[in-house]
């Protein structure tokens, strides 16, 4: 697969992990001597890793021993001789560890500074301020490029300023240092993280507008990548303790279970089903009775929690045409309201998370969900009303919704016309 996009840390296969980053891609040019690579999407990866790409082009340099140039205003990122994508890649997981990774929690939510000659990480999931190894060749790079006394160069500022934001929305006010302190508000009084569903009011349309103005006020900047979630290894912890439910599933903390002793066998079940999709040339071709033996033979074939997983690793781009194949077993599985919510909290994660591509075809999705009989009127009705953060971002939960509107009028419409008829026979 040469597009699409793997997790930030290769070496965690959790489908569910939440820091991603597209796959590499490059082209071969020229012939001969004048033979040449060009990372096609380096700009995007490097972005998604926070980090200058000029960072990320001079290590596969020197670690390639070939020599790089570069055109930013063309996004060009070019290494000289003929290096396969799936080399960088490899190339691109040693940066990845040297220079984003936290060396306590390895999480990738780090900004570079430097002091006394010194290149520090400071990670803003746990806390820590760890130092990149001196000796390698890219850290006598980056001190070089050390901007004027007193300035800090583009990629800590918007580290910085993603920080900020990050403060800001779980309610703490962050200074220039980036020290948080509490503002006063609190999430808990939001009922689980669900609030009235607001995505398209005109408040909500004025914050968008001026938060993408301020953006535009600062040309010089790349649009910076945004860590929505605290993802160490305690924050992680913390969440799965208070989790409602409909939630507790497939969370890997190191090989941890959840409260109920099963989350390894979630994980495993989702890890099973994409591994055995890819094998066998997609997840349509995977075979529904050897889904549910699977799932059977882990004990958790009557739980709530795998049907939220089934929705995140049965389907694929073509979603829309696969229900009513995966009908009858969904049928089988999705057994009462707690099933039809977890599995519509799957299905929001699914495509607000793992294909973002599919959100426009949100209505047309949710009536297939109908009209095979999987999720009730009442279900969908309800899960349409408001956005929730149980499953994704608040922001991605109410962009799926904005999408479902169509259906849900569709909905409201259909039992109205149905009153009608009702009160049409009782007349006569």
């Amino acid at each position: 697969m040469a597009g699409g996009s793997i997790n930030i840390r290769r070496d965690i296969s959790d489908p569910f992990y939440r820091y991603k980053m597209e796959r590499l891609q490059s082209k071969i040019e020229g012939k001969g001597n004048g033979i040449k690579t060009v990372v096609v999407n380096l700009s995007n990866v490097a972005q998604q890793l926070a980090r200058p790409p000029t960072y990320v082009i001079k290590y596969f340099g020197f670690e390639l021993g070939a020599q790089t140039t570069n055109d930013p205003k063309d996004d060009r990122w070019i290494i000289n001789g003929a290096h396969e994508a799936s080399k960088l890649q490899d190339y691109l997981d040693g940066f990845i560890n040297k220079f984003v990774l936290c060396r306590s929690c390895k999480n990738p939510e780090t900004v570079i500074s430097i002091k006394d000659q010194r290149i520090l990480m400071d990670c803003k999931a746990c806390g820590t301020i760890t130092e990149a190894d001196p000796r390698q060749k890219l850290s006598s790079f980056i001190l070089k490029q050390l901007p004027a006394k007193g300035k800090k160069d583009k990629s800590t500022k918007k580290a910085e300023r993603r920080a900020r934001k990050e403060a800001e929305r779980n309610g703490t006010a962050t200074n220039e240092d980036g020290n948080g302190s509490p503002n006063g508000s609190s999430d808990q009084d939001e009922d689980d993280g669900d609030l009235a569903m607001d995505a398209g009011s005109d408040d909500e349309l004025t914050r968008r507008i001026n938060a993408e103005a301020q953006e535009l006020d600062e040309p010089e900047e790349e649009k910076e990548v945004e860590w929505t979630v605290d993802m160490s290894e305690e924050a992680i912890k913390a969440r799965a303790r208070d989790l409602p439910d409909d939630l507790k599933r497939a969370l890997v903390i190191e090989g941890a279970e959840d409260e109920d002793g099963e989350g390894n066998s979630y994980d495993q079940f989702g890890k099973w089903v994409l591994a055995e999709g890819e094998e066998k040339g997609g997840v349509s071709k995977l075979d529904d009775v050897e889904i549910y033996l699977k799932a059977k033979e882990l004990g958790i074939e009557t739980k709530h929690k795998t049907v939220a997983v089934l929705a995140q690793t049965i389907f694929d781009e073509n979603i829309v045409k696969q229900v009513e194949a995966r009908s009858s077993m969904l049928k089988r599985m999705i057994s009462s309201e707690k099933h039809e919510k977890s599995f519509m909290g799957g299905f929001e994660r699914f495509v607000g998370m793992e294909k973002p591509e599919l959100i426009p075809q949100v209505s047309a999705i949710l009536l297939q969900f109908y009209q095979n009989d999987l999720v009730s009127e009442e279900t969908l009705k309800a899960w349409g009303s408001k956005a929730s953060k149980k499953y994704v971002d608040l922001a991605t939960s109410k962009k799926v919704r904005k999408s479902a509107e169509k259906f849900i009028e569709w909905l409201e419409t259909a039992e109205s016309d149905e009153d009608d008829e009702d009160e049409s026979s009782d007349e006569e």
